[in-house]
C-alpha cells in the first residue's frame, strides 16, 4: 500500500521539474497520465513518480513510501527501480503498476503537510500542504 506521496502541479509550481518548461529529463511529465516518471537525484538515488494530468500539462505525484519501505530512495533501491522504467506505462506489462484493492481510506486517516526538500521553491510553494501521509494504524 502506498503510504506517503507528494504532488507537483504544473508550470507555476516552483518545486516542480516542469517550472522552466519541457526538458529531456522531465518530458514524461508532459505526456498522458498513468506513466512513470523516474529521475536520478544527488548522483545516487532514483525517485519514482506517476504522471497525473492530461498531455501538455505537467503534473506528477512522487511516491515517497509504501508499506515496509519508508523514504523514496529506500523504496526505489529495495524494489530495484531505475531509469529504465521512465516513460513506461503504470501497467502490468511494465512490471510495476498501482492496483486498486478496494480499500477506502477515510480522509481522517491522511495527514497533509508541506512537501520535503524543496527549499529552493518560493514560500508560497514551500508551504503548500501537498504531502500526504497515511497515519499509523490504518
Amino acid at each position: 500500500m502506498i503510504t506517503e506521496t507528494e504532488a507537483y502541479d504544473g508550470f507555476n509550481d516552483e518545486a516542480s521539474h516542469a517550472r522552466r518548461g519541457e526538458t529531456e529529463r522531465n518530458r514524461v511529465m508532459f505526456g498522458p497520465a498513468g506513466f512513470w516518471y523516474v529521475y536520478f537525484v544527488y548522483g545516487m538515488h532514483h525517485m519514482l513518480n506517476i504522471v497525473t494530468r492530461e498531455r501538455e500539462y505537467p503534473a506528477a505525484v512522487l511516491i515517497r513510501s509504501v508499506e515496509g519501505f519508508g523514504g523514496p530512495a529506500k523504496l526505489t533501491k529495495a524494489i530495484n527501480i531505475g531509469r529504465e522504467l521512465n516513460g513506461r506505462p503504470a501497467a502490468r506489462g511494465s512490471n510495476l503498476w498501482i492496483e486498486d484493492r478496494g480499500i477506502v481510506v477515510p480522509n481522517s486517516h491522511i495527514s497533509r503537510t508541506s512537501r520535503i526538500g524543496i527549499n529552493y521553491a518560493g514560500e508560497k510553494w514551500r508551504s503548500k500542504k501537498w504531502r500526504f501521509v497515511l497515519r499509523e494504524g490504518f
